[in-house]
């Protein structure tokens, strides 16, 4: 992604010098780190110092006192474990870069704010607070076998998606690629010599098929090792041709507006991105005030995709940077908060170079949305919960098994209140029958008891007409 051509178009809005922020969600991706090809891949000092420098950043923007974007009754310098909500998938390198981004985002106290690094005793002693008064940020891990794990990284475990993805690979478009670009990968043989995989693979392995990890092993050489064969073989041209054969690669594999099923992950993080939002905004106290979530590349090129950020410009097809963010902020054009009022901007900057810039959402051409119109628009279109996201994914997750089972067992408890409801009215019905029954009987009884009585009494008047007819003879 071009980090200059963002910038250019970016500028599409002069935020109101009353406004106030009330809350804010970031995603972060990782800062440079090891090659992916080697499957051990780890956060370097590099990209730790960038991630930190990130959430520093982030702390003048929406901590420092100073700041006109400064969210609203947020603790300056003192962490404060209800304001600040921070998630990362249970992966070393996406841990280490929420941690660097935290360590940025409230430093040691030592460092901006001594007199809180250190408490007084009562018998006078000070006692100091270690390393400088380092702050414990709390920092949720999520378990690759939990159901959150769905929010951020819902391209994992998901046969449908992985199915869709695969489309993309039978395309006219990748197969025009795959055969328009086999000579370039050729060339590139020198390059990856000491990479067994390639120097042995053939050119099925060295071609447009690995794209991204060819890209990415050449990349982290140039980075790290200039007498590498990947440094010293390959141009700056080719390796621009390189990236952006790895830019259309990738996001062939993350979206498609025909297929929407190959950007669930981004569904799925738009649902977390309004669940958290929303959590914020019902909130009497406008708690987590800012939430930081980390996670990988593939998230950025989806939900670009999906939330149409590629009709703004063709540079959100390509692989966001290391340490790049976006940002979600609410904010009201007052000082107080109004749900009526209340207004969303997303805002997006590529690595650690330019400014965060806010861009139109949903090709609405609008630099912000009402809390409203966010809401819908995601609602319409997001996965808003894991079970969705089980059924949308037909995933096999242990998590989504228990979701079947809990919806089984909540469809058999309905049948069995249907069951028991219609046993109570067969014999509602059958004691009403009963009673009507009992009403006929004691009728009929009632009845020939009736006929009885007016035949004896006809008899005796029989007799009595008889004695008469003698008397009067």
């Amino acid at each position: 992604m071009h980090t200059i051509a963002l910038a250019m178009i970016g500028g599409l809005v002069g935020h109101a010098a009353a406004e106030t922020i009330h809350g804010a969600l970031v995603f972060s991706r990782h800062g440079d780190r090891t090659t992916k090809h080697y499957k051990a891949q780890a956060l370097t000092s590099l990209g730790a110092e960038q991630v930190f420098q990130v959430g520093s950043d982030y702390r003048a923007r929406y901590l420092a006192s100073g700041s006109p974007h400064q969210i609203k009754n947020i603790s300056e310098f003192q962490y404060q474990s209800s304001q600040i909500y921070a998630s990362a998938p249970d992966q070393g390198i996406l841990l280490s870069t929420a941690t660097a981004f935290l360590q940025g985002l409230y430093p040691p106290l030592g460092d901006i704010k001594p007199s809180a690094a250190s408490t007084t005793l009562a018998n006078g002693s000070t006692v100091s607070a270690p390393l400088t008064g380092y702050q414990y940020v709390t920092l949720h891990g999520v378990n690759d076998d939990s159901p959150e794990t769905v929010w951020i990284k819902g391209d994992d475990n998901c046969p449908v998606l992985t199915s869709a993805s695969a489309d993309f690979t039978a395309s006219a478009e990748y197969q025009s690629k795959l055969a328009s670009t086999a000579d370039f990968y050729r060339s590139l043989q020198p390059a990856l010599a000491d990479v067994a995989d390639y120097a042995s693979g053939g050119d099925s392995a060295l071609s447009y098929a690995n794209a991204y990890d060819i890209f990415d092993l050449i990349n982290v050489a140039r980075i790290h090792d200039n007498t590498s064969a990947a440094a010293t073989h390959v141009t700056d041209a080719q390796m621009v041709q390189l990236r952006t054969l790895a830019d259309s690669a990738e996001f062939g594999l993350n979206f498609n507006a025909s297929q929407p099923q190959r950007s669930i992950h981004a569904q799925t993080f738009a649902g977390a991105v309004w669940a958290r939002l929303n959590q914020t905004v019902s909130s009497a106290t406008r708690d987590p005030k800012l939430t930081l979530l980390a996670g990988s590349y593939d998230t950025f090129l989806a939900f670009f995709g999906w939330a149409n950020l590629t009709a703004v410009s063709a540079d959100f097809t390509g692989l966001p940077d290391y340490a790049s963010t976006m940002a979600f902020e609410l904010f009201t054009a007052g000082e107080e908060f109004s749900k009526d009022d209340l207004r969303v901007r997303f805002l997006f900057r590529n690595g650690t170079e330019g400014k965060l810039t806010a861009f139109p959402l949903f090709g609405s051409g609008k630099a912000d949305l009402s809390w409203d119109e966010f809401t819908s628009a995601v609602q319409d279109r997001a996965i808003m919960s894991v079970d969705g996201w089980c059924d949308a994914c037909q995933s096999e997750a242990a998590f989504c098994s228990t979701f079947k089972l809990s919806a089984a067992e909540n469809e058999a408890e309905e049948r069995r209140k249907g069951s028991i409801a219609a046993i109570v009215i067969a014999c509602v019905s059958l004691a009403g029958n009963l009673a009507l029954l009992c009403l006929f009987v004691r009728k009929a009884l009632r009845t020939r008891a009736e006929r009885q009585r007016v035949g004896v009494l006809a008899a005796k008047d029989v007799d009595s007409v008889r004695s008469y007819e003698k008397e009067s003879v």
